[in-house]
């Protein structure tokens, strides 16, 4: 519950400090005394956006702590331990806005964002103001109302999470679809291409290996004439070179025993008889082995030929230009191939995610059905209970696609007049009807949104005399099980306070300020005898107002 809420230098309170209880609280006070500005206050604790507008003094700091008395549950733990927080069954709240507009908010003095302090005020806190009875008619709420009764956390939870892994593939596949569409423009061209490359079947360097062998071969003729002419003027003919050097040779040794450097000179022309008869050798293998082959040339031609057009095509110079290129485009084909298992897989995947999405949303869907009639009988009830005893509510489900939160489209009907004609709430419920409306429902599921503490802004907008008591009856009711926090300018709820605020304005010497006082049994009569008959009420007011409270 709220324990206490301190504010300072906010709007046109300089310092106040209120302690609130359990049960019943109520606010009372005249229009314009500040009670919309302590809601305002409390607003900012719970992550509202603020400016340096709202400063009093300009020249100080706002500081606005809510105190909150919690006890330990499964969500709380959860939210504490993911934002790095330390627990305590007092959690403590503060905004401290500087007067450039700078902003700052604390948990248990940690530093925080405020998208936590709103993730934490949904633990804590149920704010109705004013103008949030349109939050009837949307959807959310409806949907909420009902998972509340059908108790559909925890399924919700899986739904939320299953259907998360749903959505993630079937968000890849339209990724993948799309490029399996643009590669399938692609393909054809992609395939002929590789076709075209892979029927030549070139090897590494093959190209420039065959235009070397067609040299050779266009040369076949002369090289064979000048390699025979060598071979004969080396080692053939009538004065072979080699021959010559064997009797130079002869000679040489005739006369090496007369110096000492001819010996060497000798094994010198021996090695170049040995090299010169191994050169004639390999010329004589390489003159056997070169021939003239006009069928081998056509075949080399053809090859070029080929090769040459793709050179062109693909504007390269090199075979291994066109192997690249050919692996290039095999990698390509085998990545569509790929794109294509992976589309079925994903496919595959996407549709067991669904059914087992769809099961549990079924579930969901069964459990809310389940609770709809219940529900409709006592919320029709407490119509009746605050004044309204041909005002009639029914809740039409219907089937929809799936989404996180299930497959029902959830809709409140409403019917004032016992007409038989139920249309959305939001289109014919007036304000007054959506306020008790809004009152009997949140009575039904406070105990199930296990919320510690309820707030109400002037719900009683636009009811009066019985109506008004009969909420104020459901209200202390309610707050029996839950704290409950309420605004109201109606005797006949103020008169049902366990604990009754007034909100006053006072001079400070040039200024007004507004304070707050919680009001003993005698000043509680008195406030509510003012509510009936002014200012200065008539005994009879304070007699009435004396009944109203004891009763």
């Amino acid at each position: 519950m709220l324990a206490r809420l301190f504010i300072q230098n906010y709007a046109i309170i300089d310092e106040l400090e209120i302690q609130f209880s359990k049960g019943l609280n109520i606010i009372t006070g005249e229009t314009g005394a500040g009670k919309s500005i302590l809601m305002g206050a409390l607003n900012l604790i719970l992550g509202q956006r603020a400016d340096s507008s709202v400063l009093m003094n300009a020249e100080k700091k706002c500081i606005i702590e809510g105190r909150f008395q919690i006890k330990q549950n499964a969500e709380l733990n959860s939210f504490f331990e993911s934002n790095e927080l330390d627990w305590d069954e007092e959690i403590v709240v503060r905004r401290e806005i500087t007067s450039n507009g700078k902003s700052r908010s604390f948990i248990n003095d940690t530093p925080v964002n405020l998208s936590v302090v709103k993730q934490l005020s949904v633990h804590l806190v149920d704010l109705h103001q004013q103008f949030d009875t349109l939050e009837i008619s949307s959807e959310d709420f409806q949907r909420n109302v009902l998972d509340a009764l059908a108790e559909n956390a925890s399924e919700l939870q899986k739904l939320k999470y299953q259907f998360g892994l749903y959505a993630t593939v079937k968000n890849e596949l339209i990724k993948l679809k799309l490029q399996q569409e643009i590669a399938n423009k692609e393909l054809d061209y992609n395939q002929f291409l590789f076709d075209e490359l892979n029927e030549l079947s070139l090897k590494e360097n093959e190209l420039e290996n065959l235009e070397v062998e067609l040299k050779l071969l266009n040369n076949a003729e002369n090289i064979k004439q000048q390699l025979e002419f060598i071979y004969e003027a080396l080692n053939g003919g009538e004065q072979p070179i080699a021959q010559q050097l064997k009797s130079l040779q002869h000679k040489l040794r005739s006369v090496e025993n007369f110096h000492n450097g001819i010996e060497v000179l000798t094994k010198r022309i021996n090695s170049s008889i040995i090299e010169l008869e191994d050169i004639a050798g390999e010329l004589n293998a390489i003159e056997n082995s070169v021939k003239y082959d006009a069928e081998r040339i056509q075949i080399i031609n053809d090859r070029l030929s080929a090769g040459y057009k793709l050179y062109k095509k693909h504007g390269v110079n090199a075979t291994a230009a066109l192997i690249s290129l050919q692996e290039e485009l095999q990698t390509k084909l085998e990545g569509f191939t790929n794109l294509f298992d992976s589309i079925q897989n994903l496919e595959k995947e996407q549709a067991k995610l669904y059914e087992e999405s769809l099961k549990i949303a079924q579930l969901i869907s069964k459990r809310r059905i389940s609770k709809v009639d219940e529900f409709v009988k006592k919320v029709n009830e407490l119509l009746v209970q605050v004044g309204m005893p041909n005002a009639r509510m029914k809740v039409q489900i219907q089937n929809a696609d799936l989404t996180s939160d299930g497959i029902d489209t959830i809709d409140f009907l409403f019917d004032a007049n016992k007409s038989d004609k139920f249309e959305s709430i939001g289109k014919v419920a007036s304000g007054g009807e959506l306020s008790r409306l809004m009152l009997s429902i949140k009575s039904l599921v406070a105990q199930k949104l296990a919320l510690p503490t309820l707030i109400f802004d002037e719900i009683d907008t636009g009811i009066s005399g019985e109506a008004a008591k009969q909420v104020g009856v459901i209200m202390k009711k309610l707050a029996t099980e839950i704290q409950l926090i309420a605004i109201t300018h109606q005797p006949q709820i103020a008169a049902k306070a366990n604990h009754h605020y007034y909100v006053y304005k006072e001079k400070q010497k040039d200024k007004i300020a507004t304070k707050i006082k919680v009001l003993n049994k005698e000043e509680q009569i008195m406030a509510v005898a003012q509510m009936l008959g002014g200012e200065k009420p008539s005994a009879v007011a304070i007699e009435n107002a004396k009944e109203m409270i004891e009763n």
